[in-house]
């Protein structure tokens, strides 16, 4: 029997998130299991992140997503949806192709490596953005620069326009 040509897959699982941080290793296993039962060759596979779910899967409030590259070919990906439909552990699963993305794109930081990346840096003082300093108003502007002049009774008036007409004395 002649195989077909292997295409890129992108994949998410999701996990409930106990089962999850149960036993990590042991989901991963039966990932690999079903990708490798259909002769796919895993590129990459790892925790997307964790969230809250829109809606109760079985009982299940919170999620884990796994976030899976692999290629196979075209006509096995029905057996791993078939799989994923018929696994306890795993609730939900798309798969979709993938040809379009590059290494750089597969390798690209996911939520949660973000947020491990964060957590193991060490801490360092907040930057300090640079700012400009500039010599302070003063608290009252200068009634020139406004076409006011002070007045007797301590508040400014605005400085009334020559007329060009005869004054009566």
């Amino acid at each position: 029997m002649e195989t077909g040509v292997k295409k890129l897959y992108e994949a998410m699982f999701l996990i409930d998130s106990a089962e999850a941080a149960k036993d990590w290793d042991g989901v991963l296993e039966l990932i690999r299991k079903m990708l490798t039962k259909v002769d796919a060759e895993i590129v990459s596979i790892r925790k997307w992140d964790e969230r809250p779910l829109a809606y109760t899967i079985g009982g299940c409030n919170r999620g884990t997503y796994i976030l899976t590259y692999f290629r196979a070919d075209g006509q096995k990906i029905t057996e791993v949806e078939r799989d994923v439909q018929l696994s306890d552990r795993i609730m939900r699963a798309l798969i979709l192709k993938a040809d379009h993305l590059t290494e750089e794109d597969i390798s690209k930081d996911t939520p949660a490596t973000r947020t491990e990346k964060q957590l193991t840096r060490p801490q360092e003082s907040p930057a300090v953005p640079e700012v400009a300093v500039q010599s302070p108003r003063p608290a009252s502007p200068d009634s020139s620069d406004l076409g006011l002049t002070p007045s007797r009774g301590g508040q400014d008036e605005p400085v009334a326009a020559e007329s060009g007409g005869t004054e009566s004395q």
